[in-house]
């Protein structure tokens, strides 16, 4: 639905500089909710706003629905535009204009007629649950209410594409669960194909079928979140479910274990500490529900260096699990790999 190839913006200030997009590549399929994730100055608001061409990129292109929107301009571009609703962190609502007339703007924009205008946005007020609010300001209106107020403008135009930049980040915890709820909905109910910006690892968690990390005008990693839960030193997974702890001694062998699926409600470890007769200790374990499965990291040590645990963390990987080794294990697992890839080249 969204493809864009090797996206390049510059900003240019006094005689400096600063590459906001460096070469971005992303792939966002019809029907899902992706989500771009990384701090501030990673360039996701950019990104979001070259995708719309409100920012027309120094280089790559941009094409939604199959069409090139880099290739547009003029007429042809805000036509193609009309395809794609925007949200935005600060509501952008029209203090003056009540909460139907906000809805209506787009739609007197497009040249429907009085009444059309009326139906359609006492439709989709009541699609986010403001039917009765259709006659109030925005001033009378709590955070939440505005931010459904400005999903349902941008539903106006009956977009296939739904972008959202940090639409969530000004909103308290709970109306936050209940936007990112109305988000979901809306993306099932009306196939909406949803592009949401955020600094919050909790949105990708809660809404997000799949999601990629921004750093320094670059996607850094990028898939499904089963494809990233099961990506080796995956920094999504990693902060998606962070665990800590520390090993008590250096004679020993720490692992990160990621669950999902059905291994996320098997006892695989006590079945391990049984099987190979081990006194397995358990550091640290994070456990949540995403896309209505269970999914889980934990972090574990077992006695003995790495060298003699190859067998039980076989077993693990064959039960399905994701083992990453954390601290001396990882590195000699990562000069294991090296000295493998030597003595291939020299074959």
């Amino acid at each position: 639905m969204i493809t864009v190839t090797d996206l390049t913006k510059v900003y240019r200030s006094r005689g400096r500089e600063t590459a906001a997009l460096d070469g971005v590549d992303l792939r966002v399929r019809e029907g899902e909710v992706f989500g771009v994730v990384g701090r501030s100055g990673a360039g996701k608001s950019t990104l979001i706003r070259c995708i719309n061409l409100l920012e027309r990129p120094d280089s790559g292109t941009v094409t939604v629905a199959g069409q090139d929107l880099t290739a547009l301009s003029g007429r042809e571009l805000r036509a193609a535009r009309t395809r794609i609703g925007m949200i935005f962190q600060h509501f952008n609502l029209l203090s003056a204009r009540t909460v139907q007339d906000n809805v209506e703007l787009p739609l007197e924009i497009l040249g429907l007629s009085g009444q059309e205008r009326a139906r359609k946005a006492l439709d989709l007020l009541d699609l986010v649950g403001l039917a009765d609010r259709a006659k109030a300001y925005p001033a009378q209106l709590s955070g939440g209410q505005k931010q459904r107020v400005g999903i349902a403008r941008a539903l106006a135009g009956d977009p296939q594409v739904l972008l959202s930049d940090e639409a969530t980040s000004a909103l308290d915890p709970e109306t936050t669960r209940s936007v990112l709820e109305l988000l979901r909905e809306l993306n099932r109910e009306l196939g909406l194909t949803v592009l949401l910006i955020t600094h919050e690892m909790d949105v990708v968690k809660a809404v997000c079928d799949s999601a990629a990390l921004m750093r320094s005008g670059r996607i850094t990693e990028s898939g499904t979140l089963d494809e990233l839960l099961a990506t080796p030193g995956s920094e999504i997974a990693a902060q998606l479910f962070p665990v800590g702890g520390e090993s008590d001694g250096p004679a020993s062998t720490v692992v990160d274990i990621t669950f999902h699926g059905g291994t996320a409600s098997r006892p695989v470890i006590s079945h391990l500490s049984r099987t190979y007769n081990l006194d397995v200790s358990i550091l640290g374990a994070a456990m949540d529900t995403v896309g209505g499965r269970q999914v889980g990291r934990m972090r574990i040590e077992l006695p003995g260096p790495y060298e003699e645990n190859i067998v039980p963390l076989g077993f693990l990987r064959e039960q399905g699990l994701q083992i990453d080794p954390v601290g001396a294990g990882a590195d000699r697992v990562g000069a294991g790999a090296a000295g493998l890839s030597t003595l291939e080249s020299a074959k």
